[in-house]
C-alpha cells in the first residue's frame, strides 16, 4: 500500500478512519535530515509488508502544527496511534529488525488495559485540578 502524507487537513480522516486497519504509524521527518533519509526505505519496506497498518509521514517543515501537537523535538520520530490513543513515540531512526519488533509489540498490546490506564490518568488529572481549584478558592 505504501505511505500516506499526513497533514493538518487530513489528520482526523486518516487517524480516525482506520476501522479496517490495525493502527497508524507516523514518521515525522524533514528533507534536510540525514537520518530521516536513511530511515525512509526501511519505513517504506515495512509499509509494503504490513498492508493491515496505515503508515503515514509528516514533513515537519510543511506541517509545523502537527509537529507541535506531538511535541516533536528531534527527527526522525516514530509515533503509533492505536484506537485513538498515542501508544508509542520515540526519536531516532530504527533499523529494520527493531521496527518489525515494535510493530509486533504494538499488535500485542491489550487495548482494554491501555484504555483503562488512560481513563485512570484522566480521572487522577481531574482530581488534581479540582484540588488545585479548591486550594485557590480557599
Amino acid at each position: 500500500m505504501g505511505t500516506v502524507e499526513l497533514t493538518a487537513d487530513n489528520f482526523e480522516e486518516v487517524v480516525q478512519g482506520v476501522e479496517n486497519k490495525e493502527f497508524v504509524l507516523i514518521d515525522f521527518w524533514a528533507g534536510w535530515c540525514g537520518p530521516c533519509r536513511q530511515f525512509a526505505p526501511v519505513y517504506e519496506r515495512a509499509a509494503e509488508k504490513h498492508a493491515d497498518i496505515t503508515f503515514a509521514k509528516v514533513d515537519t517543515e510543511a506541517q509545523p502544527e502537527l509537529s507541535a501537537a506531538f511535541d516533536i523535538r528531534s527527527i526522525p520520530t516514530l509515533a503509533i496511534i492505536r484506537e485513538g490513543v498515542l501508544v508509542f513515540a520515540q526519536a531516532g531512526a530504527l533499523p529494520e529488525p527493531a521496527l518489525e519488533d515494535l510493530i509486533r509489540q504494538a499488535r500485542g498490546l491489550d487495548m482494554a488495559e491501555v484504555h483503562a490506564g488512560v481513563a485512570a490518568q484522566r480521572e487522577e488529572a481531574e482530581k488534581t485540578r479540582a484540588a488545585a481549584g479548591e486550594a485557590e478558592a480557599g
